[in-house]
């Protein structure tokens, strides 16, 4: 079953892929606005400064006073960067078996452990005050910003009232950009240095505003929910929260893959000829984080890697081209080898990929499509 990548989050920015990382640096607390593409700069648009005059008067009928308006719109702008992305999303197809290969690769599985050990003491106060368990958490974490290490870097006043200006879902954005007034009115961070996702998606684990504003938890109690800070406590307390609220059941798991014997809950196989999971209504609760089936399945099978389990033990079978992960690592190895590099081994064809096979065809005389085949494979020796 094809999967739908942009599903994940904030887009590409949870997985913390090259695409999102090309352009944009790591650390969202560090930013500045020669760090960001021109085109996520704010923009000269008569347009768009009409529409902020006239969303005043309904901002502050919803309580926002008009000095919080006037500080959280000084410096804030149109950013043409943000329709760009809003308007061609494009829809990457994964199977399964490349979204885990992704979700859990190896320095995910291993950068979540070392931040599950270096954050232990609060992860397991989290898990204790609300039940969610603590793995679930460090993975839904790894997924959204890769340990905090890609939050994002635009402002969010910005990139909420571009998108309520553009108009395609212009009353869900106006009530995030409220929400998000209603965020810098109330103390928690200065407009200055709320931050996110071209989408608006914030901190840690990749909040909303109007979800930082139901569920943000203040847990070191200095008297703001911070969920930017280099210390991601408030922001790992506030995904368990939000978690337990939507009825986390304490001590429950996620799923297993289902290997042989009869299912405890619902079966899923996502993926045909591929691994069955046997999964629980938790595995439900992670999916009012995100309604796919893959980042749930991906959020329990980090969870389960980052506590020490192995990798599946079902094979999938191979892809639409004849091709096994094994064969395709292979693959990229050999081109890369060969100085055609394709940007890592993991077995996932991806642009990079594509790019070397094309460089290679080309370099052989032979017909340049892009496409993996085992007959690519057995030329490269």
């Amino acid at each position: 079953m094809p999967i739908n990548r942009r599903l994940f989050g904030a887009g590409l920015l949870g997985l913390g892929l090259a695409a999102c990382s090309r352009s944009l640096p790591s650390r969202a607390s560090s930013a500045s606005p020669d760090e960001l593409p021109p085109d996520l700069l704010p923009a000269s648009n008569r347009e768009y400064d009409a529409w902020v005059e006239a969303f005043r008067s309904r901002a502050e009928a919803a309580g926002i006073t008009r000095q919080t308006l006037n500080t959280a719109f000084r410096g804030a702008g149109f950013l043409p960067g943000v329709v760009t992305r809003d308007q061609n999303q494009t829809e990457f197809r994964r199977s399964l078996e490349d979204y885990l290969s992704i979700a859990a690769s190896d320095e995910r599985i291993e950068k979540g452990r070392a931040a599950f050990a270096r954050h232990r003491r609060t992860l397991e106060a989290i898990e204790a005050d609300t039940g969610v368990d603590a793995k679930i958490v460090t993975a839904i974490w790894g997924l959204e910003s890769y340990y905090g290490e890609r939050q994002g870097l635009i402002p969010v006043i910005s990139a909420t009232s571009t998108l309520a200006f553009e108009g395609r879902r212009g009353r869900y954005f106006e009530r995030e950009l409220i929400a998000a007034l209603r965020i810098v009115q109330n103390g928690d961070i200065p407009a200055s240095r709320m931050t996110g996702s071209w989408a608006g998606a914030m901190g840690h684990t990749q909040c909303m505003p109007t979800v930082f504003q139901e569920y943000a938890v203040d847990f070191t109690g200095d008297g703001r929910r911070d969920i930017w800070s280099e210390d991601p406590s408030d922001a790992l307390a506030t995904t368990a929260t939000y978690l337990r609220r939507h009825g986390w059941t304490r001590g429950l798991p996620w799923g297993r893959e289902l290997l042989s014997g009869s299912a405890s809950g619902t079966v899923l196989q996502p993926q045909a000829g591929g691994p069955r999971f046997d999964v629980t209504s938790n595995f439900r609760v992670i999916k009012r984080y995100n309604p796919s089936d893959a980042y749930a399945l991906g959020v329990g099978h980090l969870a389960d890697r980052i506590g020490g389990a192995g990798p599946l033990r079902s094979p999938f079978p191979p892809d639409e081209n004849g091709l096994s992960r094994a064969d395709r690592i292979a693959l990229q190895q050999r081109l890369t080898a060969r100085g055609f590099d394709t940007q890592g081994s993991d077995g996932v064809i991806g642009r990079n990929t594509e790019s070397a096979i094309r460089a290679y065809q080309q370099s052989r005389g032979m017909a340049v499509t892009g496409t993996p085949s085992r007959e690519l494979l057995q030329s490269l020796g």
